[in-house]
């Protein structure tokens, strides 16, 4: 029981937090810029067309965020979130070290890892899976 009540506790957490996310670049929620100010913004660091991939990171935060959720497709979600991280080191946090108070990796590689420690552990009694 205890297992099965931290595994969701730790899927609700993370999953909400990417859905979260999302919603910020979809639709400006939650302090965000939306579609046009993190399209503009991605396509200032050469992530392009801007637009264009700042919806797509948007569904996919959405979606993995939503799957992680619900405990449904477990592996799918985490697969979807370390891909996120894994472009986020790539183009704005690698250059900056390690510590996330230097705008650095910290936050995306715990994020990495508690994905997939999800993944190979499985979601959990508590699941849609």
């Amino acid at each position: 029981m205890s297992i099965a009540l931290g595994l969701l506790i730790v899927r609700l957490v993370v999953g909400l937090a990417f859905m979260g996310h999302g919603a910020q670049k979809l639709f400006g929620w939650f302090g965000g810029y939306g579609l046009k100010g993190t399209g503009g913004w991605l396509d200032s660091i050469g992530v392009k067309p801007g637009v264009f991939m700042a919806f797509l990171i948007g569904l996919l935060e959405v979606a993995g965020g939503l799957l992680l959720v619900l405990g449904l497709w477990t592996p799918v979600a985490a697969a979807l979130i370390v891909i996120l991280m894994l472009g986020a080191i790539i183009t704005v946090h690698g250059k900056n070290g390690f510590w996330v108070t230097q705008n650095g990796i910290e936050y995306n590689v715990i994020l990495i890892a508690v994905s997939v420690g999800l993944a190979l552990i499985g979601p959990g009694a508590y699941a849609l899976n």
